[in-house]
């Protein structure tokens, strides 16, 4: 091999290798940009999940009060019961 023919081929290898970065590099530009929408709406679902069950925890915490205070006035309930057979 000469050294021109040489020269072609590493030229062409160099050129090939700059293009192939160059697409992938294209590539990953555009699915970023794809991409990021969907991000911002799966950050919004997780913000409203979490705010969905901050309001769920205060529920149950109220049901757990309501029903501790039901529990107190059956067993007071049962009490007079027995005392009144």
């Amino acid at each position: 091999m000469n050294v021109h023919a040489l020269a072609e081929v590493v030229g062409a290898a160099g050129l090939s290798t700059v293009v192939a970065v160059t697409i992938w590099q294209v590539a990953a530009i555009v699915r970023a940009k794809i991409l990021a929408p969907r991000e911002g709406r799966y950050q919004e679902l997780a913000e409203s999940t979490a705010a969905v069950q901050e309001r769920t925890d205060l529920q149950l915490r109220e049901i757990t009060l309501v029903l501790e205070d039901m529990r107190g006035r059956l067993a007071s309930l049962e009490r007079i019961l027995k005392e009144v057979e």
